[in-house]
């Protein structure tokens, strides 16, 4: 269940991401977000939580600083991206106690995910569907065009803001399956799969839930009889799909007949 709810939740934002081409920002949320489990743990709340709010307040600032304060986004994301980790290793220092196993946090593990995840991430699944559903053609020319989006939609900034909020809050998310350091893999790898055999919007969001649940079961079967990290694992063989994607691709259209000119012009 986590691995399908998951896949949906990576598919849909993974994609406006990719296509957005803002994998970049996607990243410092994810490192950023960092920052929000040490502070969880010092306060003695669920470091999920602390992680989405960090990481939900860091995605509206690098938007805030890039349109408002006309700081490029580059290093807004470079700022926060530091600021977060760096907070939350001071954070986890200063907690009381027993210092707590971050490579669960760090690297993910499929194998941690409880009830209240997999509950979270099916909230989070039917939420993106509906949202992706209701407001499909201003996400699609937000994703490609924001100026032509302009001309749709007066509330383009106000869609940019909660989406870019609905981008964090599936990172955070999914920090229990792939952990903070290939987090931004799970959303970025099953999309460029999908975008390889189609160039459709809406065909991209399915093909790219269908690779991600696909890498995602395979991965999690590889590390069991393996005895290898889960998360590790995962990433690992949606990079292999992607691999062999590509070179498919490529195969076919090398052996796709190519029509010559002359016979264009008779034709014409």
């Amino acid at each position: 269940m986590g691995a399908l709810f998951a896949s949906i939740t990576a598919g849909l934002a993974g994609t406006y991401i990719v296509s957005k081409r803002m994998v970049f920002l996607s990243g410092g949320i994810s490192h950023a977000s960092f920052g929000g489990i040490g502070i969880g743990y010092f306060a003695g709340i669920n470091p999920v939580l602390g992680a989405a709010v960090f990481s939900i307040l860091s995605a509206l600032g690098i938007e805030y600083l890039s349109v408002r304060h006309k700081i490029r986004e580059d290093s807004a994301i470079g700022i926060l991206w530091a600021f977060g980790m760096a907070t939350g290793i001071i954070f986890i220092y200063l907690t009381p106690g027993y210092t707590p196993n971050l490579m669960g946090y760090l690297f993910g593990s499929i194998l941690t995910v409880t009830n209240t995840d997999i509950i979270a991430l099916g909230i989070m699944s039917l939420i993106l569907i509906i949202y992706f559903g209701v407001f499909y053609r201003t996400i699609l020319y937000l994703s490609f065009d924001e100026m032509f989006a302009r001309t749709y939609s007066v509330y383009v900034n106000i869609f940019k803001y909660v989406t870019t909020a609905l981008v964090a809050l599936t990172i955070v998310l999914n920090i229990r399956m792939a952990g903070v350091v290939l987090v931004i893999s799970l959303l970025t790898i099953p999309p460029n799969i999908a975008m390889l055999f189609t160039k459709v919007y809406s065909r991209i969001i399915v093909l790219s839930v269908i690779a991600g649940f696909a890498g995602t079961a395979a991965g999690y079967i590889v590390a069991y009889f393996a005895g290898i990290p889960v998360g590790a694992t995962i990433i690992f063989t949606l990079s292999v799909i992607w691999g062999a994607a590509k070179y498919i691709n490529i195969v076919v259209k090398r052996s796709a007949p190519v029509k010559s000119s002359a016979t264009g012009d008779r034709n014409n």
